[in-house]
């Protein structure tokens, strides 16, 4: 199954939805910052929900920041998104291992503990819209549930899931976002929040080979629905040797004259995608200059 998100409307346009599915894009990351199962567990939802809340901005150049800032040993974590459903992000401790919850699923919640969810827009205005909610479980599906009602007053819905394969690589990751319009009727609002709360694990209906749209038709069984877009989710790190050598620059003339009178290379490495960029005392000299 390839990587998909689909996104529309259903019950009259009451409700708009994004269901996704994300294996490819996940597996990426994991194989990048070589992430534990439970690290790999946490980024994956995250940039699983990046990719669909990317894919709520209106200009192709909106950039979407969701930032975890937690007092669990996964240290926190970072994605951003555009328009078009590409994603990039990190862990600040890929590597950690902890036991299962006692319900013997990988323990997010414990990873990440206490903390603040971050959803950053940038938009073109002079300054960025932020807004910020308390992690209520750490679970990120909930934390962001959480932070629509919170935040941006919106009812919603969010599910999010990472299926690991023994070998750790992995198995499935999906999820979805379903909010409601202000017009939704109560029976409509009534009967979701039945066939929510019996609503299976995303993870075990993904291993059963549930699709985004078989999921879609389940949850609005006898109501209509209406696909408007199909995107292509991917993981995308941007970065080039041209933005790094300007944000090099971009540092105090002080800084790059002691960088000089060090007399050695430095490598700059970036965060999203792991790449190391070597500039040689001369590209300093260089930078120097052209302040």
């Amino acid at each position: 199954m390839k990587d998909t998100i689909l996104r529309g409307t259903a019950a009259n346009s009451q409700v708009r939805f994004f269901f996704a599915y994300t294996k490819e894009t996940v597996e990426k990351a994991r194989q990048i910052h070589n992430t534990s199962p439970v690290a790999t567990a946490a980024l994956g939802r995250l940039l699983t929900a990046g990719a669909m809340m990317g894919s709520m901005c209106k200009n192709p150049t909106d950039i979407l920041t969701l930032q975890i800032q937690c007092s669990g040993p996964i240290g926190g974590l970072t994605v951003t998104a555009n328009a078009a459903a590409q994603v990039k992000g990190y862990v600040n401790h890929p590597d950690i291992m902890l036991p299962p919850s006692p319900k013997g699923k990988l323990d997010v919640g414990k990873a990440l503990d206490l903390g603040v969810l971050s959803v950053i827009k940038d938009i073109g205005m002079k300054e960025p819209y932020v807004g910020q909610s308390n992690l209520v479980s750490g679970e990120i599906a909930e934390d962001l549930t959480y932070y629509f009602a919170t935040s941006e007053q919106i009812p919603t819905s969010v599910a999010l899931g990472v299926l690991m394969e023994k070998n750790n690589t992995v198995k499935h990751a999906g999820g979805f976002i379903i909010q409601l319009m202000p017009f939704a009727e109560e029976e409509l609002i009534s009967h979701l929040e039945e066939r929510l709360k019996d609503f299976s694990s995303i993870t075990s209906l993904m291993d059963l080979g549930a699709t985004p749209e078989d999921m879609l038709q389940q949850l609005f069984e006898g109501y209509d629905i209406t696909i408007n877009d199909t995107l292509s989710p991917s993981y995308r790190c941007d970065c080039s040797r041209e933005r790094v050598y300007q944000a090099v620059m971009s540092i105090g003339r002080k800084d790059l004259e002691e960088m000089i009178a060090d007399d050695k290379p430095i490598e700059v490495n970036c965060h999203f995608c792991n790449r190391n960029y070597t500039f040689t005392v001369e590209d300093l000299k260089s930078m120097l200059h052209t302040k």
